[in-house]
């Protein structure tokens, strides 16, 4: 550990912040440049699906591996690495000549972005003081969000302009600018148990498990599925059983079981379950039952990100001078209203409402994230950095992915393969109450655990 100052800190600030705009930014825009990248390279719509599967998946599964890495030898150095493999794969599948090269480019940056995420809070909680933590993670929260407001604008403008290749040259000069900030700028490196081994078993274990139980979730309508997940799940549990018995865990089961670390991840866990399926929701909501275009949907949709972005700075500075418990219920009260808000949409519900529910839930995720945030790495010692890291990341993924299961599990039900129509209008606005009214009562558990948190000792 080498002692930080201010301009130490606002390096990896600047980072930080830029690897976790990159990452959400280019999940989002991908999503947008699919039906180009269909058209340019001949890709049918089972492959087009692969590319935004592989690019979660990848990031997902690697996250606690490299998280343990980087507390053996150097958050920076996985952090840089992480740098130079996404820079790279975007390069490659900027200039991919086929759609299964693009795939595979894609896993690579999936890769890169799992050593970015899963070293970034570690990177500013070793920097960052305790009484200045909170401010840095809530600017953290604030770059995410930023990426998923400008993602489908920025990238719909990149890909409709100059090509879908354009969004993957994007990230090449940010990446570069990036590595030669880390070479030039942040000076030092932070460790947090250098003598420890890593654990290649439970790695072996960990990652084939959590892909199947991540992807077999979200293909629980067919019968292999089922299978996948029932894999992963049984996976899973004897990866648990591992953990507890090796002596250099990847995954400190003992440290996260204690209530002052379990209670903020498992909270963000449920509200990320709670506030990811609402995109995809108001999306088609907006788009094939009130007629607006993309852009306009994706304009009215970002006034959650935008919520988001702008006051976690504030609520993350509150929470270094105040009891972070208050903003926290404040937080998953305003998400729960703004849920319950959405869940009464039907066809002639007007703007205003809807808007109302999305800055409701934007203005909850910036006073609960980044202090929830704050309270899991405060609750985590300094040698655990790069573990807790990866964990409070994978907890935001597996809400994210569970989240969109969830919703295509109530789709399956109670539409099965039909496209949305006028003939089946109501049957799709059932389907959205429902789904609205599940995703409050996740909320709603946030809620409650959020009640039983306490600020961990300094």
């Amino acid at each position: 550990m080498i002692k930080t100052d201010l301009d130490q800190r606002k390096t990896a600030l600047i980072l930080v912040g830029l690897g976790a705009f990159l990452i959400p930014f280019m999940g989002s825009s991908l999503s947008i440049a699919l039906p180009l990248i269909g058209d340019d390279l001949t890709g049918n719509v089972i492959l087009l699906g692969w590319l935004p599967m592989v690019f979660t998946l990848a990031n997902a599964a690697f996250l606690l591996p490299f998280g343990k890495l980087a507390d053996i030898h150097g958050r920076k150095k996985i952090f840089a690495y992480g740098v130079v493999i996404y820079t790279v794969a975007s390069l490659l599948a900027a200039l991919s000549p086929s759609i299964t090269f693009l795939i595979l480019s894609n896993f690579f940056q999936g890769l890169g972005c799992s050593m970015i995420f899963a070293t970034g809070v570690a990177l500013l909680s070793s920097v960052y003081p305790p009484q200045h933590r909170g401010e840095a993670l809530g600017f953290f929260v604030t770059a995410i969000f930023i990426g998923l407001f400008l993602g489908p604008l920025l990238g719909g403008f990149l890909a409709q302009s100059l090509g879908w290749r354009s969004i993957f040259f994007f990230n090449v000069p940010l990446g570069i600018f990036l590595f030669s900030l880390i070479i030039w700028k942040l000076r030092g490196e932070w460790y947090g148990s250098k003598d420890a081994k890593f654990d290649h078993l439970g790695s072996a274990i960990y990652i084939p498990s959590l892909v199947a139980l991540f992807y077999g979730f979200t293909a629980m309508g067919d019968t292999l599925g089922q299978v996948i997940f029932t894999a992963g799940v049984l996976g899973f549990v004897t990866f648990i059983f591992h953990e507890t018995r090796t002596e250099y865990p990847i995954l400190n089961i003992k440290l996260l079981t204690r209530r002052v670390s379990a209670l903020p991840a498992v909270g963000l866990l449920f509200i990320n379950v709670a506030t990811t399926a609402l995109w995809p929701l108001l999306s088609l909501y907006l788009q094939d039952i009130l007629n607006f275009g993309p852009l306009w949907a994706a304009l009215i949709i970002s006034a959650q990100p935008l919520m988001v972005s702008l006051l976690s700075p504030v609520t993350g500075r509150l929470s270094d001078r105040m009891d972070g418990r208050i903003l926290m219920v404040l937080g998953a009260v305003a998400i729960t209203i703004g849920l319950l808000a959405l869940s009464y949409l039907d066809i002639e519900t007007e703007l205003w409402w809807i808007v109302m529910g999305l800055v409701l839930v934007g203005v909850g995720m910036a006073f609960f994230a980044p202090v929830t945030t704050n309270f899991f790495m405060g609750s985590i010692s300094r040698e655990n950095y790069g573990m807790a890291s990866a964990t409070q990341s994978t907890m935001i993924y597996a809400g994210q992915t569970f989240s969109l299961g969830l919703l295509i599990l109530i789709f399956t039900g109670f539409m099965g393969g039909v496209q949305i129509t006028s003939a089946n209008f109501s049957v799709f606005l059932l389907s959205l109450k429902i789904a609205f009214t599940l995703l409050a009562v996740f909320s709603g558990i946030g809620l409650v655990l959020s009640l039983f948190m306490k600020r961990p000792a300094p």
